[in-house]
């Protein structure tokens, strides 16, 4: 338990390190790059620095795993401390462990923000910067739902209103109905129309059918749980939605004929991408020599570092890939993580194959 404690706190704390340094570098370029576009309130200014601090730890917090992780064996192996625990009658399980736990916990805590509104804190600090507001309207959406064509004007997701409504209604590929509104609001599951304006079609153009009727119609509801943030997220071709707000789009799109490729890609990128990290502290691990004599440290620590940055690219490359639908999902996410993960198998495996070897010598 007492070594247990002691590497948890020796990762953790370069862990903390590691990932402050590196969040401050990306927040330290953005500033030299787009100080003269902030905001001019101090306060502003400090939100959006956190806003891009948050958004810095969403893309380096995976990374920052690894990285502590090769820092810490470094410092075990200087010190001699790793051959001690060895001499000691730890197993590498068990020294793996307490990196392991913080990893698997900070991963999960990663997983668990990305259900709250840091998903989209580099959306807000864009905002900030461009119109000194957290969330612009969103402008002329256009989009489809149950077969109908459906236009909004502009979309307030915080107030949870849209203006200049246009809703094409088909029939069996011909236009039956067209409905128009100044301003629409969500509430209790709908799209609720004060007073609408309605135009509508002749099935046929014989003589016995009626023409063009127009009408007016009061306290209309349309477009059941397709909430603002589905609208303004989904559809804008954004990938920093919340969790909630991929899950209820996938479960309303899934049935109206919409590509969601792109949702499921932010998905497994949320769920699947980072456990990356605790795969390869794993495989760099099992390279890992036990004494400074063994094997030159510097050249250990610059191959580490190199191939968890190719790896970390590579990834992100793939993930990129799949969100703009180059790759479906599945390709560009799922199967690097099973190849790290099938490495990692094959690279825990080898040493129990020459345990094995040994033992039929003997």
């Amino acid at each position: 338990m007492l070594a247990f404690n002691t590497l948890s706190l020796l990762y953790l704390r370069y862990f903390l390190i590691v990932l402050v340094a590196l969040g401050s570098f990306m927040v330290g370029f953005d500033l030299m790059d787009n100080a003269s576009r902030l905001p001019h309130s101090a306060n502003l200014v400090l939100i959006y620095i956190m806003y891009k601090y948050f958004y810095a730890v969403d893309m380096m917090l995976p990374i920052s795993l690894v990285f502590a992780m090769v820092i810490s064996l470094v410092e075990l192996i200087r010190s001699n401390a790793l051959a001690a625990y060895y001499a000691l009658g730890y197993s590498k399980g068990r020294i793996l462990a307490p990196f392991l736990s913080i990893a698997g916990g900070m991963i999960g805590i990663y997983i668990a923000l990305h259900a709250t509104d840091f998903a989209r804190a580099n959306e807000y600090s864009d905002n900030l910067r461009e119109s000194s507001e957290f969330i612009r309207p969103t402008s002329n959406l256009f989009f489809t739902h149950e077969g109908n064509y459906i236009y909004f004007g502009n979309l307030y997701p915080l107030s949870k209103r849209a203006e200049d409504i246009r809703i094409f209604t088909f029939k069996q590929g011909h236009l039956q109905e067209v409905l128009s509104a100044k301003e629409a609001v969500y509430r209790d599951n709908y799209w609720n129309i004060a007073k609408a304006h309605l135009i509508r079609y002749p099935g046929s153009l014989k003589m016995e059918d009626f023409g063009i009727m127009i009408s007016d119609r009061d306290h209309l509801k349309v477009l059941h749980d397709f909430k603002p943030k589905i609208l303004d997220q989904v559809y804008e071709g954004k990938d920093n939605f919340t969790i909630g707000d991929g899950l209820d789009a996938l479960t309303l799109l899934q049935n109206q004929n919409v590509d969601v490729a792109k949702i499921t890609s932010v998905m497994y990128r949320i769920f699947i991408s980072p456990w990356f990290a605790p795969i390869l502290m794993v495989i760099l691990f099992s390279y890992a020599p036990v004494n400074a004599r063994f094997l030159n440290l510097s050249l250990f620590s610059f191959v580490a570092i190199l191939t968890t940055l190719m790896v970390w690219g590579i990834l992100f490359m793939m993930g990129e890939l799949s969100n703009n639908k180059t790759l479906p999902p599945e390709a560009g996410i799922i199967l690097p993580i099973v190849l790290l993960f099938t490495i990692m198998f094959w690279r825990l495996g080898n040493p129990l194959r020459r345990v094995r070897v040994k033992s039929r010598q003997n």
